[in-house]
């Protein structure tokens, strides 16, 4: 009999322990617990006061316990109007294309390393002109994401199947003469707040990452629309906020002792150190243009409402913008052909086209806190 009453007293214990957690948990209100949340508070009523008051609170508990049942998801706005346009100000009524100025003739380099620092309208070039195929190009960028992830830690997800889909598509439009920008059949990867459908949206915390939201984010469908490759899903500092995730710190590849800033971490690590082309990023106060900063990047921080953030996990209802974070400088503009509505959207088609021919690279290993990013041809 002795040795049931050890696994006896455990059964007891547990179920004990769940009773009286579960009666912690709602407490009843009372006089005492006003005076417990006076200390708080910084207040002082006498008990008949409180017990006065006592009525009043329960209905309020069952207000706030009946508002919590309403199931309020990331997609709910609150009740908030920002109007961030000037008294009288009106958009152009007339919508311009872009069109691109002319470049010179780009080669496939004889070291195919080369291509990941390639600009994002040279890539475009060499498919335009069939020197390359998107499949070519996605397996080379996803090769590169898998090797050296492991040092930088800035991929949440590669999307490897999707991108491949989406490369062979572009190669055959692309074949069949139907070519739809210099973002057509290009990898590209997207910070892991905007949602994809089929793969994990983990807002880089705990909580979420197994977070499945089933639906494609507007720019994410904006760029597929543009014939853009998903490569990856990238990181984030935990719910918007730094370079920290669940899966450890991102790195700058030109200094792994150093963190990459954020919050659109592994959208400037990769894209610094030839991962990817480009990627697309979020800001509210900084998280483009810090990691880029840091990075060595180019980030490019639209205008509040100028990009669509359906889709995106909300930081700040009021602040929170999407934009590109590229290797080159920027062109003129970022609004046009991709958008639904071109006087208030983005064009995602007209993203940093300009190659800095000084734009620096990640340097080859000299220590071991250097990756060999790059390789002399």
């Amino acid at each position: 009999m002795k040795k049931f009453i050890l696994p006896i007293a455990c059964v007891l214990s547990l179920g004990l322990g769940a009773f009286v957690t579960k009666v912690i948990e709602n407490p009843p209100l009372t006089v005492e617990v006003i005076n417990q949340a006076e200390k708080i508070l910084g207040l002082d009523f006498t008990d008949a006061e409180a017990d006065s008051m006592l009525n009043d609170l329960r209905d309020n508990q069952k207000d706030f316990e009946a508002m919590r049942k309403v199931p309020l998801d990331n997609s709910v706005s609150p009740a908030l109007y920002f109007n961030p346009l000037p008294v009288g100000f009106e958009f152009e009524k007339n919508y311009l294309p872009f069109k691109a100025s002319q470049i010179s003739a780009v080669k496939l380099p004889a070291n195919r390393e080369d291509l990941a620092f390639y600009s994002v309208r040279e890539l475009g070039e060499l498919l335009k002109t069939k020197q390359i195929s998107s499949v070519e190009l996605t397996k080379f960028f996803l090769e590169r994401l898998k090797k050296y992830d492991i040092q930088l830690h800035c991929v949440v997800t590669l999307t490897e199947e999707l991108a491949l889909k989406q490369a062979a598509q572009a190669d055959a439009e692309i074949k069949a003469g139907k070519y739809r920008g210099f973002l057509h059949g290009i990898p590209y990867g997207a910070k892991d707040l905007l949602a994809v459908k089929g793969y994990k949206t983990t807002w880089g915390s705990v909580p979420y990452k197994d977070q499945l939201i089933d639906k494609d984010a507007t720019v994410i469908q904006r760029l597929e629309q543009a014939g853009a490759v998903l490569c990856a899903k990238l990181t984030l500092g935990e719910l918007a906020m730094g370079d920290v995730w669940f899966g450890g710190k991102t790195l700058n590849p030109w200094d792994l002792k150093r963190g990459s800033s954020g919050s659109s971490a592994g959208s400037a690590s990769s894209v610094s150190a030839g991962l990817l082309p480009f990627a697309i990023g979020s800001e509210t106060l900084g998280s483009i243009v810090s990691p880029s900063t840091e990075c060595g990047t180019t980030g490019l921080r639209p205008t509040f409402g100028r990009v669509p953030r359906t889709g995106a996990m909300a930081l700040s209802w009021s602040m929170d913008k999407l934009g590109p974070i590229c290797r080159t400088s920027a062109g003129r503009s970022f609004t046009g052909s991709c958008s639904a509505t071109p006087a208030r959207w983005v064009n995602l088609g007209r993203l940093l086209w300009f190659r800095v021919k000084s734009a620096a690279r990640p340097p080859p290993c000299r220590s071991p806190s250097r990756i060999p990013f790059s390789r002399k041809g």
